[in-house]
């Protein structure tokens, strides 16, 4: 039976995380994650999850301090603050309990050589990987489609599994966005099929406009099916932007 995770992120927004929690238990999800989590209290976000049950599945590195920043790992000249938002999050998902941690890896300047970038997103998923075996703690990296984030390094799933492949850290996986991966490369459960070994988490919105799973050009009936029948056994993120009230638009929950 497929089983549902309430990103933070993008549902509930306008409440504060414990409360957003709270929510989500309301509304009949199995689990929850979030986004930038580091301005609330870790022990107020823990107790939310205590009194819910509801386990938390991951959070993101710091999207950066400077304007335009969308994540920091494969900067050049930005290592430092990389590695400390990589330490940050660590950190936090050690005290909330949560089971991943995406590391995001920014869009280089113009002009960057890719080898540049690509070589500073390995020596800081290195840093990552051998920080987060200590406390069992998954790592996630996602490609980004173009449109949502212009100039982003990581764009496509191949990119991703070669990367994965060259750190060789058994906690490091692909966080298989359907929403970005139907956007960047079309067929969603042909990638699902070839890319579930390295698979660490599952996310989803309609294609193209990131709304609820109940239309656009992915037919997330057969998508559940298919990751059903892949044997996935954990629940799926719901990263999508609610049309209007939340609790209003979970029709789809119902007839998954």
């Amino acid at each position: 039976m497929i089983r549902f995770s309430a990103n933070l992120g993008f549902l509930w927004k306008e409440l504060a995380l414990p409360d957003a929690i709270r929510a989500a238990k309301r509304a009949g999800f199995d689990a929850v994650e979030c986004h930038w989590p580091f301005d609330i209290d870790p022990a107020l976000v823990r107790a939310a999850l205590d009194e819910t049950g509801l386990p938390m599945l991951g959070l993101n590195t710091r999207r950066g301090d400077q304007n335009g920043d969308n994540g920091l790992a494969a900067l050049p000249r930005r290592q430092g603050a990389a590695q400390d938002a990589i330490i940050e999050a660590l950190e936090y998902a050690r005290e909330i309990d949560a089971a991943a941690v995406h590391i995001m890896a920014g869009a280089p300047p113009l002009g960057t050589d890719a080898n540049a970038a690509h070589d500073i997103f390995i020596e800081n998923l290195h840093f990552a990987a051998s920080r987060a075996a200590a406390q069992n703690t998954m790592l996630l990296i996602e490609p980004l489609n173009q449109h949502d984030a212009p100039g982003y390094f990581l764009q496509r799933t191949d990119q991703a599994r070669a990367i994965i492949q060259q750190i060789a850290a058994p906690h490091l996986k692909l966080m298989f966005d359907c929403y970005h991966v139907g956007r960047n490369e079309g067929d969603v459960i042909a990638r699902l099929h070839d890319l579930l070994p390295i698979i660490g988490h599952i996310q989803f919105a309609a294609v193209p406009d990131r709304g609820a799973p109940d239309h656009g050009k992915v037919d997330y009936k057969a998508v559940f099916a298919a990751i059903e029948a892949l044997g996935w056994d954990r629940p799926l993120g719901a990263e999508y932007r609610p049309s209007g009230p939340v609790e209003a638009g979970l029709g789809w929950m119902e007839r998954s």
